[in-house]
C-alpha cells in the first residue's frame, strides 16, 4: 500500500509504440500518477519519448530506474522476451509492476516470474485493456447481474485492419500467442467461467509469406467451458473495412452484443443506398479509453495494496489457451487445457 493522497511515481520501460502510449496517458490524463523516468535499449527513443512527455531523466538501462527511490513502480512496455527477467529485478527492488502481455510464451518463466512478485509482496498487473472496454465491461456486468439469463453461447470477433510486418510475425510467437491472446482473456472474464478445453483451425489467406514464417493469418477457434458455455473466437491479419471488434452473448434470457465503433455515429441516405463511415481503423484509436482505465486501476490497486484487476495467475491462462490452441491446430484435434499445464 502506498500513500494515496500523493501521485504514484512510475518508471516507463520500453518506449516503443505502446511504451509511448502509456507515457502520453501517465503525461496528460493520470493525474494521480508522476512519470519519473523513462528507459529503451534505443537511446534515441528513450531521449524522443521522454522529451516529448517532459521527463527530464532517460537511460538505456532499466535497472536505473530500480534503483531510484523515487520510483513506487514500473511499467514494462519492453518486447516479451525481456519481461520476465524484469518483473524478477522489479519485484525484488520491491516495485510495483505493470507488465503489458504475455508475460512470456513458457510457463515455467511465468511461474518464475510469480514466485517472485508474490515473495516481494508487490502490486502485479498485466495488460489486457479490453477488460477495461465500456461496452466490453457492460456485457461482463450483464452476465453476472442476470439481465440475459444463463449464457448459452459466445462469439467474439477479432480482425485487424492488415497484418504487421513479416519481421514481427516471424517472433511474435504466432497468432494464438499474439493476437488471439486478447480474446483468450476476454473469453474468461466475459463468461466468468474456466474453459476446459480448445479446437482450433485456420490457414493462410491473407498473404502466403506469413505462412512462410511459420503462422496463420486466418483462424477460428472453438471453446468449451466448463459450466457449458461455448464460445466462438474467429481472427483475422486482415478486414479491408477496419477494425472489426465485436462481441455477443447469448443466454437463457436474452442477448448482449457490442458492436464496432466508429469515427461518428452519422448515416447518410440518398436515392441509391444508406452511408456510414467505416468502424475505426487502429486498436489505438478503438481501445483509447481502455489503456487508460488500465493504468487508473493498477494505480488504485497500489493505492490500495490490492487485489490486481488483473494478476499474474489469471494472465497465465491465456497463455495456456494460446498453447493449448497451437497444438490443436497442429494435431487437428481438441486439446483440454490441463493437458498443457
Amino acid at each position: 500500500m502506498s500513500d494515496s493522497s500523493s501521485p504514484l511515481r512510475i518508471g516507463l520501460i520500453g518506449a516503443g509504440r505502446i511504451g509511448q502510449l502509456h507515457a502520453e496517458n501517465l503525461r496528460c490524463r493520470l493525474p494521480e500518477a508522476r512519470l519519473v523516468m523513462i528507459t529503451d535499449a534505443s537511446e534515441a527513443a528513450a531521449r524522443a519519448c521522454a522529451a516529448r512527455n517532459g521527463v527530464p531523466h532517460f537511460s538505456t538501462d532499466y535497472r536505473e530506474i530500480l534503483q531510484r527511490h523515487d520510483v513506487d513502480a514500473v511499467a514494462i512496455c519492453s518486447p516479451t522476451d525481456t519481461h520476465v527477467r524484469i518483473i524478477e529485478d522489479a519485484a525484488a527492488a520491491g516495485k510495483h509492476v505493470f507488465c503489458e502481455k504475455p508475460i512470456d510464451p513458457d510457463l515455467g518463466r511465468i511461474d518464475g516470474a510469480l514466485a517472485a512478485v508474490a515473495r516481494a509482496g508487490v502490486v502485479m498487473q498485466v495488460g489486457f485493456n479490453r477488460r477495461f472496454d465500456a461496452s466490453f465491461a457492460r456485457i461482463r456486468r450483464a452476465i453476472t447481474g442476470g439481465e440475459i439469463g444463463i449464457p448459452h453461447q459466445l462469439r467474439i470477433t477479432s480482425r485487424d485492419p492488415g497484418p504487421p510486418p513479416i519481421e514481427y510475425v516471424r517472433v511474435s510467437g504466432g497468432i494464438f500467442m499474439d493476437m488471439t491472446i486478447h480474446d483468450f482473456d476476454m473469453a474468461q472474464f466475459l463468461i466468468g467461467d474456466a474453459v476446459e478445453e480448445v479446437y482450433a483451425t485456420g490457414g493462410v489467406r491473407v498473404d502466403p509469406a506469413i505462412g512462410e514464417a511459420g503462422d496463420l493469418d486466418t483462424v477460428t477457434i472453438l471453446l468449451k467451458f466448463r459450466g457449458g458455455t461455448t464460445g466462438v473466437i474467429e481472427n483475422c491479419r486482415r478486414a479491408v473495412y477496419g477494425y472489426d471488434q465485436r462481441v455477443e452473448v447469448f443466454g437463457s434470457g436474452g442477448k448482449i452484443e457490442a458492436e464496432n465503433q466508429y469515427p461518428n455515429t452519422t448515416t447518410l441516405s440518398d436515392g441509391r443506398n444508406v452511408h456510414r463511415e467505416l468502424p475505426l481503423h487502429f486498436f489505438l484509436d478503438r481501445y483509447t479509453e481502455s489503456y487508460v482505465g488500465e493504468m487508473r486501476a493498477f494505480i488504485q490497486a497500489v493505492h490500495t495494496g490490492g487485489p490486481s484487476p488483473v494478476s499474474g495467475e489469471q494472465a497465465r491462462v491465456p497463455v495456456v489457451m494460446a498453447l493449448a490452441a497451437r497444438l490443436s491446430h497442429r494435431e487437428n484435434r481438441p486439446v483440454r487445457l490441463s493437458e498443457i499445464g
